[in-house]
């Protein structure tokens, strides 16, 4: 490890595992922000089904050692990728050759697109070695698997947080894996995705009835955090309308808007990126579509100019 990872990440509470269900398991990764996601796994008789990497070789390797703690010599034989953000990709070599890796098509294509160039938005990370592994078997809308008896089905919630979002539910747990269509106490972040997608995604969710998430970031959760984030989502878009009417551009939005009881959540100059998806929504632009570098360049000045926040 370098001396700058070190100073970066010093003072974090470690990764730690926590049973959600019977044989099913959340490893977490405190503070929750940038890069600090949550995984997860399920460890039926003979082999382990996982739910996502991490951002860099040493923590994915970490969560190999976690996951090898609970499940002893039984062998990784398949991989969920809930979306194609690196923090949750960039370490799906490690699981290679054993495991199978599974996403959806837009996963696979934008993984395969977009490489390392996340890397570039978070200087001083020690990134290790990574190699781009994306899934090998893909789908587009729903698939179901099963570890034993747990019965998994994996269901395409995008455009929301990316264009390519699936979450995980263990119907007979009522246990959700939702990758980042959740996040809790951090700010949901739509840059890749859609604000009127989000709030399409949460209804799905909030109809299958979960009572236990394991978010992409944060402690373990309840479905109360979805009405939370519809809200910070529809304060979003409010703000957008009003700003495109006044023609004021999505900085200058960002920075006069009081977001009341979530203005501590982590991460917060990520409204700068989401208020530039609601007005390329309400221009009428596609859900997903590439926004310009400017919407980066305004989160990174509502952060003091400063080099956006990676502990990883």
């Amino acid at each position: 490890m370098t001396s700058t990872h070190a100073q970066h990440g010093a003072g974090l509470p470690p990764p730690r595992v926590e049973e959600v269900s019977d044989g099913v398991f959340a490893y977490l990764q405190p503070d929750g922000s940038w890069g600090l996601n949550n995984t997860g796994f399920i460890v039926g008789g003979d082999a382990v089904l996982a739910v996502d990497a991490c951002f860099t070789e040493r923590r994915t390797r970490a969560l190999l050692d976690a996951l090898r703690a609970q499940a002893g010599a039984r062998p990784v034989t398949t991989l969920v990728n809930t979306h194609h953000h690196g923090d949750h990709t960039f370490g799906n070599y490690l699981f290679l050759p054993q495991a199978t890796i599974i996403g959806h098509e837009r996963c696979r294509e934008a993984i395969i697109a977009e490489g390392l160039s996340a890397q570039r938005a978070f200087p001083g990370v020690d990134w290790g070695r990574i190699d781009i592994a994306p899934p090998g078997v893909t789908f587009s809308d729903r698939l179901r698997l099963r570890v034993d008896d747990v019965e998994l089905q994996l269901i395409f919630v995008g455009p929301a947080h990316t264009t390519n979002d699936i979450v995980a539910w263990l119907p007979q747990r009522r246990l959700l894996f939702a990758g980042d269509v959740v996040f809790h106490g951090g700010a949901p972040f739509a840059l890749a995705g859609s604000i009127g997608g989000w709030l399409e995604a949460l209804d799905v969710l909030r109809a299958l009835g979960a009572e236990t998430i394991v978010p992409g970031h944060g402690a373990v959760c309840g479905p109360a955090v979805l009405d939370d984030l519809g809200e910070y989502l529809r304060l979003v878009l409010d703000a957008a309308r009003r700003g495109l009417a006044a023609e004021a551009p999505p900085l200058e939005v960002a920075r006069s808007l009081d977001l009341g009881r979530f203005a501590g959540w982590l991460d917060g100059e990520r409204l700068a990126a989401n208020l530039h998806r609601a007005y390329s929504e309400l221009r009428g632009e596609p859900r997903g579509t590439p926004l310009s570098r400017q919407a980066v360049a305004d989160m990174v000045a509502c952060n003091g100019g400063r080099p956006l926040r990676c502990l990883a």
